[in-house]
Formats: structure tokens, C-alpha cells, sequence
């Protein structure tokens, strides 16, 4: 795009520079600006980006796009660059965003649920990367911010696959509206953000709002009894492609079984394996075989490409240490994660230390979910059991009421003193499992012990 282009969208005008330069590798971060970057200065809950238009602009950045009038900006002439000014940056960044998704001619995938959307968005794309050059939304960037940024990026990439995240009605309305994906996977709907929505229903309804903008089939988890439900009962024109365990559906896993390689199970009569624990890895896996089919992958491709998946920090991540074995799984947290994380730990061979923290946005859900999770500590005959926070303590209270002896229970309001008491009672052939909401900052635990 040039400036030229621009002019108009969100009142926007040039204020000084070049009218046919060029506007390429947009960034809203002046510590990540470049020679000659698009510097987009969005306005935050606690900074306004556009007050730092001057650091943008030593780093190299050749325009910048801000908030505000030209008497806010007398001191321009001290640098070289290209002013715009815009009525609204963030308005201005969804619009231009839509125009260049509506000038790309290749397939764009989306992923949105409640767990689960980073680790199948990054399979999906390695999956996809088997055949084709793939760009995808980096870390956890699935805010209308990230998904636009991520759109602007691209250059010569053949497919997109991006993160579609939110926590009220509305926000996957307008990534989809931005992004019109082509096919759309849902993994599957759980308890987070509950908080904000109030119920599982507005959950559901909130992720479906990525209907909107498709334009191709939907892939969904058919175990999760709230997308069954819907699956069954709708009446929508996109295709629906089902994947699960437990229901008969389009691509069903069997004969699951898991060793110190991973998780091995039957797809439809072929034998996979991917080299990560856990049963949910295995609904992230047949997400990404329904996707490769839609792109006439290879199956022998796909499996080779799921035997040597690399795991983000942070999620399901096996770390030995000396002679006893962490599993970081302390990116974050909800009561359904919880559940398959437990699940790998109970499969292990050695004493089970599960150190579990805060799940926090789950608003008057709290008490019940956390009481939930200290029951499934109990039913997973966890050895040992270590909590974290002013809501773990439900975990630890359950479980003690669901049987748990005393003894093999500690709560802890502070970290460091979890820590404390992890390091003294650690041994040989521990298997200790660490995982808590983001905020919580569990990874600590996981760097002292």
C-alpha cells in the first residue's frame, strides 16, 4: 500500500512526508521497530502509543501513524518521517487490515475454543508447512490487534492459519469479519472466560460468532457435548467435519494408548503417533489431519510431522531434571487443561506431585470449578498435592474432603514458599506437574525447582 491509499480511512491525512511512499511491516512496539517500519501508535489501557511517535522515529521507523491533532505534534520537523494522523489508530488498523485480507488470494484457517487453540494452531501450521510456506499468529497474539498486525504481514505466504481468542460476545464477530477464514476449527467449549460470559451456552454462542465471516466448512470436536449438541441440531450451510474419541465422527481416534514416546492411537485404521503426552494432543492431531486432507496433504507427511512436533514452553513441556521429571504446563489453566494435565501425570511411573494454582476470570464459578479439580486430584490418585493461591485452597480442601490424607497436602497464599517446601521434599523418580492460570506466574516454580 502506499499513503496515497490511505488517505480518508478514519479521517486520515497526511500531515507531513511523502504521499506515494510506501507503508509496509506495520508495528505497534518501539522496541521492536526497524529500518524503515510502519509505526502504529495504539492507545492502551495504561500508555498511549502515539506519545511515543519521537522513539519510533530514531529507531528508523519511515512513517507513523497517530492519534491526535497537529498541535500535538509541533516537534515533527525535528525528524524525518512520514505523519499521518487518524481519527481512531485502532479503527484505523481493523480497515486496512480488511483490505488487504480482501486483496489475498490464499486460504486462511482459523482456531478459536476454550483450550487448546495455540498448541492446534501450531500443529495445523507445521502440518501445513509440510507443503506450503505458512505464516501464523505469533505466541498468543488472537486479539483483534494480533490478527490484523498478523494480516499485515504478509508477504509471499501461501496459507494463514491464525488464533482467534476472546472473553466477551462480539470479539470473534470481529476477527472473523476481518480475517473471512476459509475454514474454521472450534476445539471445543469449556469454562474459560466463564466469568465474563456466565455461562458454557454463552460460551458456545460466542465462539460461534466465527461463522460470520466463513466461508468454508467448520471443523469441531464432537466429543465436547455442547458442540455435538449444536452439530445435531444446526442448520447452517458451511460443511461440518467432526473429529473425537468417545463419538462416532468423521476422523475418530482408537486404541489410545501412551509410553515415553508420546501418545499412540489408531486414526481411521492408521497407526500415529505424536511425541507429546496427553489425550488432548491427540484432539489437536486429528484437528490438523481433517485441515491437511481439506489441503490434499499426505497422510505419510502428516505423521512424520506429528512424531517430531516441538512444544511451546509452557504447555505440556517435559523437562528432566537430574533424577526426577517436571512437566511445565504453567502457561495457563482452565478446569478442562487440568483435567488432560492430570490425566499425563497419573500415567506416569513414580510419586505424582501436582503444584496447581489459581484458574483465574471465572467470576462467581470459581469455588465450584476449583472444588471441581480437587476432585479429580483424587480420583487421579495424585501423591501428592501442593496449591498456590487464594482459590487453589478449594483444590486442597476438596481433595482432603474426597479422601486425600492431610499429610499429602499443602496450600500456600505465596510462591516462594511453595517453592520452599517443594525443594525439601523432592526425590528421585518424582514426576511433579506444574500448571496455573498466566497470572500466577507459576513458571517461577518451575525455574527454582
Amino acid at each position: 500500500m502506499k499513503i496515497k491509499d490511505i488517505l480518508g480511512i478514519s479521517k486520515a491525512k497526511l500531515i507531513k512526508g511523502n504521499i506515494n511512499d510506501g507503508i509496509d511491516n506495520f508495528s505497534k512496539d518501539t522496541r521492536t521497530i526497524k529500518e524503515g517500519d510502519t509505526y502504529i501508535g495504539i492507545a492502551g489501557e495504561v500508555y498511549d502509543g502515539s506519545k511515543f511517535y519521537k522513539e519510533a522515529l530514531e529507531k528508523g521507523a519511515k512513517t507513523c501513524i497517530l492519534k491526535g491533532s497537529e498541535e500535538d505534534f509541533k516537534e515533527i520537523d525535528n525528524y524525518d518521517g512520514n505523519i499521518i494522523l487518524v481519527e481512531d489508530t485502532l479503527e484505523f488498523l481493523m480497515e486496512i487490515a480488511k483490505r488487504k485480507r480482501d486483496s489475498l488470494k490464499i486460504p486462511i484457517v482459523a482456531v478459536t475454543g476454550s483450550v487448546g487453540k495455540t498448541s492446534t494452531k501450531n500443529i495445523i501450521a507445521d502440518v501445513l508447512g509440510t507443503k506450503y510456506k505458512v505464516k501464523k499468529t505469533g505466541g498468543n497474539l488472537n486479539t483483534n490487534i494480533g490478527i490484523a498486525l498478523t494480516i499485515l504481514e504478509i508477504k509471499d505466504e501461501e496459507v494463514l492459519v491464525l488464533e482467534m481468542g476472546m472473553s466477551k460476545f462480539g470479539e470473534i464477530r470481529e476477527l472473523s469479519n476481518i480475517a473471512k477464514p476459509d475454514i474454521a476449527v472450534i476445539t471445543n467449549i469449556g469454562t474459560a472466560h466463564i466469568g465474563y460470559l456466565g455461562s458454557r451456552e454463552n460460551i458456545l454462542k460466542a465462539k460461534l460468532e466465527i461463522l460470520e465471516g466463513l466461508k468454508g466448512p467448520i471443523i469441531i470436536n464432537n466429543d465436547n457435548d455442547l458442540l455435538n449438541a449444536w452439530h445435531k441440531n444446526n442448520t447452517i450451510a458451511n460443511k461440518v467435519i467432526t473429529y473425537g474419541i468417545n463419538t462416532e465422527s468423521d476422523y475418530q481416534a482408537r486404541d489410545l494408548e501412551y509410553d515415553n514416546l508420546g501418545s499412540h492411537f489408531k486414526l481411521n485404521n492408521e497407526e500415529v503417533l505424536v511425541n507429546v503426552l496427553g489425550e488432548h494432543f491427540i484432539y489437536n492431531a486429528m484437528a490438523a489431519y481433517a485441515v491437511a486432507d481439506l489441503f490434499k496433504i499426505s497422510h505419510d507427511l502428516v505423521r512424520e510431522k506429528l512424531q517430531n512436533l516441538v512444544v511451546e514452553p509452557g504447555r505440556m513441556e517435559i523437562i528432566k531434571r537430574r533424577d526426577y521429571t517436571i512437566i511445565n504446563d504453567a502457561y495457563n489453566a482452565s478446569f478442562d487443561s487440568v483435567y488432560y494435565a492430570l490425566q499425563v501425570l497419573s500415567s506416569f511411573p513414580g510419586r505424582k506431585i501436582a503444584v496447581l494454582g489459581d484458574i483465574l476470570e471465572l467470576g462467581d464459578w470459581g469455588e465450584k470449578i476449583h472444588r471441581d479439580i480437587g476432585g479429580l486430584v483424587q480420583d487421579n490418585k495424585i501423591d501428592i498435592l501442593i496449591t498456590i493461591g487464594s482459590l487453589a485452597e478449594y483444590i486442597s480442601d476438596e481433595a482432603i474432603k474426597r479422601g486425600m490424607t492431610k499429610d499429602k497436602v499443602r496450600h500456600y497464599l505465596k510462591r516462594d514458599e511453595a517453592i520452599n517446601y517443594i525443594n525439601e521434599i523432592k526425590r528421585a523418580n518424582d514426576i511433579i506437574l506444574v500448571k496455573a492460570s498466566h497470572g500466577m506466574e507459576l513458571i517461577k516454580v518451575v525455574e527454582n525447582i
